[in-house]
């Protein structure tokens, strides 16, 4: 059962994440409060929302989050993982079927989308969705009715649809993978969570509450970092994110040891196992050099990067906002 945090100011201005017992976990960094607020207001309006980031960074429970603020929160949440979805079940899975069939359609079943009407449906990793699937989607979604196998008789649903992913899903369009239409359709609002090192001000925060929860939980005494313990926990990158700070703590409490961090490589830089690559920065500058190229032409652009002009053109949109929150120039250089 999700409990929201103490409803101070300090929560509502700097909401943050849930912890594995459905608690919240409150933040500070700028990004978590504007997620924050546009969470608000779309469980308000039930729009589809599209949440973005690396893995670990606690999507799923910004979408509970989702479902507990609004007026659907009496209805159900079903997670749906779309890279576990086959082609010959998923509409079954999803839109239901009648008795018979199918070999094996012994009887009648809702499926996701009908079991959840009135409430949210999360489709989690949802870049991963087999293209053959993804048009039965698009219609469900846009005409808000599902017709189940077995029938041709379509019915129709209400649910918030909510869904995440840890790819660029733009890339994939580009590549063929994924439907542009269907893109545009769950990015209705896009969310992007940022990764924990990204907000490394939040980490004592998290360390303190992990520790708390994982002391309670085996009945140990609480460990409470030394400065320079929690100053290494703080510069660590964090490849696994929140789950992976939550993982090393709750080791030391099953192990009754301090709690160790993974291997780092001598310099003191990043997980040897699991390099960070900066994936905006480096769109940013392959767009730069792609434009330059061309001498600013969009079009020839588009061409040498191995996208569509319209995508090129989405690409810029996004780098510019990204540079205005920034505070820098917002405008890709084109000399």
């Amino acid at each position: 059962m999700l409990r929201d945090a103490p409803r101070t100011s300090e929560t509502i201005d700097a909401l943050g994440t849930l912890s594995p017992t459905g608690k919240w976990v409150l933040g500070r960094n700028p990004a978590i409060r504007r997620i924050a607020k546009h969470v608000d207001r779309a469980a308000e309006v039930a729009c589809t929302v599209l949440l973005s980031g690396e893995t670990g960074t606690g999507k799923e429970l910004w979408a509970r989050k989702i479902h507990a603020s609004g007026p659907r929160r009496i209805k159900p949440f079903i997670p749906v993982n779309c890279a576990a979805l086959t082609v010959s079940l998923a509409e079954s899975q999803l839109f239901g079927h009648e008795k018979g069939a199918f070999t094996g359609a012994a009887g009648r079943a809702l499926g996701v989308f009908r079991s959840a009407d009135g409430g949210v449906v999360f489709l989690d990793e949802v870049g991963e969705m087999p293209l053959e699937l993804q048009p039965k989607l698009l219609r469900a979604l846009q005409e808000g009715e599902v017709t189940p196998v077995g029938t041709s008789r379509p019915e129709r649903v209400n649910v918030q649809i909510v869904a995440a992913t840890n790819r660029d899903l733009e890339i994939e369009v580009a590549e063929g993978r994924f439907r542009e239409d269907l893109y545009y359709r769950l990015n209705m609002v896009e969310l992007r969570v940022p990764a924990l090192r990204e907000r490394a001000e939040d980490i004592p925060e998290f360390v303190e509450f992990f520790s708390r929860e994982y002391a309670a939980k085996y009945r140990a005494e609480k460990w409470t970092p030394a400065e320079d313990e929690l100053r290494q926990f703080c510069e660590y990158e964090w490849p696994g994110n929140i789950r992976q700070l939550a993982h090393v703590i709750e080791q030391s409490y099953v192990l009754s040891s301090r709690p160790e961090l993974p291997n780092r490589n001598a310099s003191g830089g990043r997980s040897e196992t699991l390099p960070f690559f900066d994936l905006n920065r480096l769109r940013t500058a392959a767009v730069q050099q792609a434009l330059r190229t061309t001498g600013g032409h969009k079009g020839r652009a588009a061409k040498l990067l191995g996208v569509h002009a319209n995508t090129l053109t989405r690409l810029l949109a996004q780098i510019e906002r990204d540079a205005r929150e920034a505070g820098r120039s917002p405008r890709p250089s084109v000399n």
